[in-house]
């Protein structure tokens, strides 16, 4: 932060915003804003640089053609490996977890490069896609609750030896490889096929990217009646017979 200020970039709405993940840049503005802080959002368009000077950035979910523009014009943009190497903490969303890794599968069937920010490489699944009410366990190291999200993809994603899971899938596919993962992060950068949007189902995720943006650990308190309510909702029909 500088000048006491908050900075939230929502990277491609027009491209990568197909499933309400706009939802997860509400949530973590709402949360930041009940913690009295002043909170700069910018959203910005895929005919528009990135800046660099961010403190959290959120990229969403999105079909294949736009998932290719986006990888494309984030590529040549360099704008988010630059705010990464600043220091910047960044949070995607399925078609935005495969292109932060090293190369996914394309609309043209086509290996096509990612931005290397996550140790992760995503392919194509040949069985049914992945599609239904998702819970896992998170990393312990986080400190945080069981992920609660609804997966549709029909991408496989594989983690390197530099990305840890997000978390172990109790019900659900996640990643795809038939290990149960689900999702992958380092130090600063996060991924996740989770829709629901995410971080309504997953407030303290929102949470912990503040803390780590604010370099501190712990926040005031908020009311979390409405998002409890919503959480023991989807994780009871997680847990309902398919």
């Amino acid at each position: 932060m500088s000048d006491n200020q908050l900075r939230v970039v929502w990277i491609y709405p027009d491209l990568l915003s197909t499933y309400g993940d706009q939802g997860n840049v509400l949530v973590v503005e709402r949360r930041a804003r009940q913690r009295g802080l002043d909170v700069a959002r910018l959203d910005v368009r895929s005919d528009q640089p990135i800046p660099t000077s961010g403190d959290i950035y959120l990229i969403g979910g999105g079909e294949d053609r736009p998932q290719r523009l986006a990888a494309e014009r984030l590529r040549r943009d360099g704008g988010l490996y630059r705010a990464v190497e600043n220091g910047a903490i960044v949070f995607s969303v399925c078609a935005g977890y495969q292109i932060l890794g090293h190369e996914f599968v394309n609309d043209l069937g086509q290996r096509e490069p990612g931005l290397g920010l996550l140790d992760v490489v995503s392919v194509r699944g040949e069985g049914a896609r992945c599609v239904g009410d998702v819970l896992g366990d998170i990393d312990p190291r986080l400190g945080l609750p069981p992920l609660t999200g609804f997966e549709n993809h029909q991408g496989v994603t594989h983690l390197g030896p530099t990305a840890r899971p997000l978390a172990q899938v109790r019900f659900g596919n996640g990643n795809g490889t038939g290990d149960g993962t689900e999702g992958a992060y380092n130090d600063t950068v996060f991924g996740t096929y989770m829709h629901g949007p995410v971080l309504a189902r997953n407030p303290l995720i929102a949470d912990l990217l503040l803390k780590l943006a604010l370099d501190v650990n712990a926040l005031p308190p908020t009311d979390d009646r409405w998002y409890e309510a919503l959480r023991d909702e989807r994780i009871a029909a997680a847990q309902q017979p398919a």
